[in-house]
């Protein structure tokens, strides 16, 4: 009964999927028609990596939403290998290209069958934001000079980008009726695209915006064409054309140039971006789904590899995924891979069925679309955006935006890459710290078997080059879970990894878990944007500098609030009164910060930084800890739970004080003190009780005050609520002594 289940769960989901589809490919038909021609293929080559997409992957992939097909990323790269290997001839470097996409295919395939789709792990967040931003600059300086109705305007970006103004100068010196009606088409249709947000009609909104762009346009020429009698209104420069007989005219791939290291780089150049291009838009589109699904991405990889060799074989372009249609689907209602398959199967519909109506869509009606979707990968707000969060990232962007314009996009994002190292480098100081610990193991992960928490430790640095580590600790862990992420022995967290880990929390919080990431609270942060750079302060510089707060400790301060007890975040050095604990007798403090005190100074929560051992055995630690004033007469004395190094202490000749009534206590705990008497008769049956039914601490006395402590960490905020009602109900039963 179970096994069926599922097939008539996706047979009832069925009209919901082919519906997601069909509005999908209203999308992907104008699309695929543009990036095509953007990329100075045949039209029908995006209809091609679509139709192929939507079949193999609907099939063979690993995603659940995603939607495949040809990707805004790699028409710059298209472009540059069609006109650099054609050397003039633009077809024959279509067919160069076709073999370069097969041959891009297969490494694709490769990559999933090794399971490389961790390598995107290593590539710096703000430097593949500067590659994308590139490639819509690229794509607007394009498509710029077709939307006013100019076809013949050559060169690279920047020389594309240094003539839009005379192809505007040459729109009103020489206004013919073709070019004024180009001009319109384009101009009114990039307008359109830029209001459609703002039109608040479910009705209307149901078709996409390119397609409203398609549909008036279309409209516009038959209009030309029935009622005005002028069918050629615009030249054939300005119009898609697509073959009479596809199957006849399907080219065939050229694979002459295969050893050429020219060939060899533009099919690593297409490769690296439809990887990159692809896992992007998968993780983007897990975080979509409503039913809370993971991706299975290697196993995507090799099914958009097998999609990328037919795809190519059959004249079409490389098959990514690609996260404009994916949400759409989405928000369709678009619930498995089916909606990937009828997308494909509509689009077969439409060449069928409408290419007459396609060949009356005016080439600058498709060159407003790409231009729109060009100023989206480029817009200037997300310079802005980056900016906030640091100035260096802001460097890191531009240098990659403008390498990439200059050079390459292979180029580009290397720079980038290396950018962000120096970057890293110079921010520390030195490159030690990452030479040094690179390749070492610096994450801890296990499963506390008290609270059930699962607690992870991340130490030395944590960047682009090594965050694959922590994520795959992370995705071992049930997002419905509770997971700490503990930074205490972390000197260097990177703009990459608190991105990552906020994706995280909010998978966890979707999912009714909860991420909790403490230990950032003495790492200093340029800005207060949650995704900054977080540094280790010297210790030189611990009480002169003015904290950016953390999550943490905006939660530590508003539990000050309810409480109604005081919060200072900043590292305070009076310490004096703790040193008289036996704890610290073999340990060296360093200071004290977060610091929650009661209005009466009785209680006295806070984070302390300390270490043991000396030269190439120190070792650094930090916990929260909990100390109490008790204004009765207390003897002094130490309770820990029983482990190895109690037993090492008891061989010692340091003596375990055990209670023959109360043989549970005795086995659990090590009580240990000077004066036997006193503290067995300040032991009574109540507070023993007391410590059998609640959790063990670590529990020291000095006479006037105790002194409480939970692990060797630093706790997170549910277990700093659960050490205060512990040592509340604690004072309780001592008061009554």
């Amino acid at each position: 009964m179970n096994k069926a289940n599922p097939f008539k769960q996706f047979f009832g989901d069925l009209p919901k999927n082919i519906f997601s589809g069909f509005v999908v490919s209203l999308i992907a038909l104008p699309l695929g028609l543009g990036l095509a021609i953007a990329s100075e293929a045949p039209p029908i080559a995006g209809i091609i990596a679509a139709i192929a997409g939507g079949v193999v992957v609907s099939i063979l992939g690993g995603s659940h939403l995603t939607i495949t097909g040809p990707g805004n990323g790699l028409v710059i790269v298209i472009l540059s290998a069609i006109v650099g290997m054609g050397e003039g001839d633009l077809y024959q470097g279509y067919l160069f290209t076709l073999a370069a996409i097969m041959l891009s295919g297969l490494l694709l395939f490769i990559f999933g069958v090794f399971r490389l789709g961790a390598l995107s792990e290593f590539f710096p967040s703000t430097a593949l934001q500067g590659m994308l931003a590139a490639i819509g600059v690229g794509i607007l300086a394009k498509q710029f000079h077709v939307m006013l109705g100019f076809t013949d305007v050559k060169g690279n970006t920047i020389s594309q980008l240094i003539l839009i103004p005379n192809s505007i100068k040459n729109l009103l010196a020489n206004p013919s009726n073709e070019l004024i009606l180009a001009a319109c088409i384009g101009v009114l249709s990039l307008c359109f695209l830029f209001l459609y947000a703002r039109v608040r009609n479910s009705v209307f909104q149901l078709i996409p915006a390119p397609m409203w762009v398609v549909i008036a346009s279309i409209g516009v020429m038959y209009y030309y064409d029935l009622v005005l009698k002028t069918p050629e209104v615009l030249g054939s420069n300005l119009m898609i054309t697509l073959p009479e007989n596809l199957m006849a005219s399907l080219p065939r791939p050229d694979f002459s140039k295969i050893l050429s290291s020219e060939f060899m780089g533009y099919t690593l150049s297409i490769t690296l971006v439809a990887v990159i291009e692809s896992l992007l838009s998968i993780k983007a589109v897990d975080k979509l789904d409503p039913l809370k699904r993971r991706s299975n991405i290697n196993k995507d990889l090799r099914a958009l590899g097998i999609a990328t060799g037919i795809s190519g074989f059959f004249g079409g372009l490389n098959v990514v995924t690609v996260i404009a249609r994916s949400s759409v689907n989405v928000n369709n209602g678009g619930n498995n891979r089916s909606a990937n398959f009828f997308h494909a199967a509509f689009l077969v519909v439409f060449i069928l069925l409408f290419a007459k109506q396609i060949q009356k869509i005016p080439m600058p009606a498709l060159a407003a679309i790409l231009g729109y979707t060009g100023y989206r990968l480029a817009t200037p707000e997300n310079l802005f955006r980056i900016y906030k969060i640091g100035k260096e990232q802001a460097i890191i962007f531009l240098t990659t935006l403008v390498t990439t314009l200059l050079t390459s996009l292979t180029t580009g994002i290397l720079l980038g890459i290396l950018t962000t190292l120096l970057v890293h480098v110079f921010l520390n100081k030195s490159g030690v710290l990452f030479s040094r610990n690179w390749l070492k193991p610096n994450v801890l992960m296990y499963l506390e078997e008290e609270t059930g928490n699962y607690y992870v430790s991340v130490k030395n640095f944590c960047s682009f080059l090594n965050f694959f580590k922590l994520k795959a600790k992370l995705d071992e862990i049930p997002p419905s879970e509770h997971a700490i992420i503990d930074f205490s022995l972390c000197e260097f967290v990177d703009h990459t990894v608190m991105e990552g880990l906020n994706d995280y929390s909010r998978s966890f919080s979707r999912q009714g878990g909860f991420f909790e990431i403490i230990g950032l609270d003495v790492h200093e942060a340029k800005t207060k944007h949650p995704f900054a750079i977080r540094k280790s302060l010297p210790e030189s510089s611990f009480l002169n500098f003015e904290i950016s707060l953390t999550k943490r400790q905006k939660l530590l301060q508003k539990l000050s609030t309810i409480l109604d007890w005081e919060y200072l975040a900043d590292p305070v050095s009076n310490y004096a009164d703790l040193e008289q604990f036996f704890y610290f007798k073999t340990k060296w403090i360093n200071y004290r910060y977060n610091n929650l005190e009661s209005k009466n100074k009785d209680f006295l929560l806070f984070d302390l930084s300390y270490s043991e051992g000396a030269f190439i055995a120190k070792e650094d630690l930090r916990s929260t800890f909990l100390q109490i004033k008790v204004h009765q007469k207390m003897p002094v004395f130490t309770l820990d739970k029983e482990n190895f190094m109690t037993a090492i202490l008891q061989l010692s000749g340091l003596q375990d004080i055990d209670f023959k009534k109360h043989p549970d206590f005795s086995k659990r705990f090590y009580l240990s003190g000077e004066d036997v008497k006193s503290i067995r008769s300040f032991f009574t049956d109540e507070l023993i009780f007391f410590f059998e039914s609640h959790p063990a601490y670590y529990l020291e006395s000095n006479g006037d005050s105790i002194l409480i402590r939970g692990k060797e960490r630093l706790a997170s905020i549910q277990e700093i609520k659960q050490m205060l009602a512990f040592a509340e109900e604690l004072l309780k039963i001592l008061e009554k002594k």
